[in-house]
């Protein structure tokens, strides 16, 4: 299920309620950059608690594909739960696990993540200065400042 550029920016209104009903803890981000073409694999789980269970969110990714959503150890349908950049999570438990694996596209307008294989050396060289907002161009994520967590990146 392609995410698309529908819903890709949060308004100060949906922030604020995230921000009330959720509390991050901690991502593992497993990125496969092994490949040649224009996407990457990005696997991410994400533990957070959610302050009314039986409630509903999303989390932010702009991907070309989900191919996976796990919450809680139920598989999600992509179809049913990508909206655009925003994966909705239905009926959260008080402490919540998600899975999203997703390919993700390497851009070069700055955003995200930028692949370039240098002509002269024939290295393939990986960079980002990607904002805040940009995160969710390379992995799952809470997107907005005052939903922070411990990242380990692989």
């Amino acid at each position: 299920m392609s995410t698309g550029a529908k819903n890709e920016n949060i308004t100060r209104a949906e922030a604020q309620a995230r921000s009330r009903l959720v509390a991050t803890d901690s991502y593992a981000v497993d990125l496969d950059l092994t490949g040649t073409g224009s996407t990457f694999r990005s696997t991410t789980t994400c533990i957070f608690e959610c302050r009314e269970p039986g409630s509903t969110t999303w989390i932010d990714l702009i991907a070309d594909s989900v191919e996976s959503v796990t919450l809680n150890g139920t598989e999600l349908d992509p179809a049913q739960v990508v909206d655009g950049g925003r994966i909705t999570l239905p009926d959260l438990a008080r402490d919540n696990t998600v899975t999203i694996v997703a390919q993700c596209r390497y851009m070069n307008t700055g955003e995200g993540l930028h692949r370039f294989v240098d002509p002269v050396d024939d290295e393939t060289y990986l960079y980002t200065q990607f904002e805040s907002a940009d995160a969710r161009r390379m992995y799952a994520c809470f997107e907005q400042p005052d939903l922070k967590a411990t990242f380990q990146l692989t």
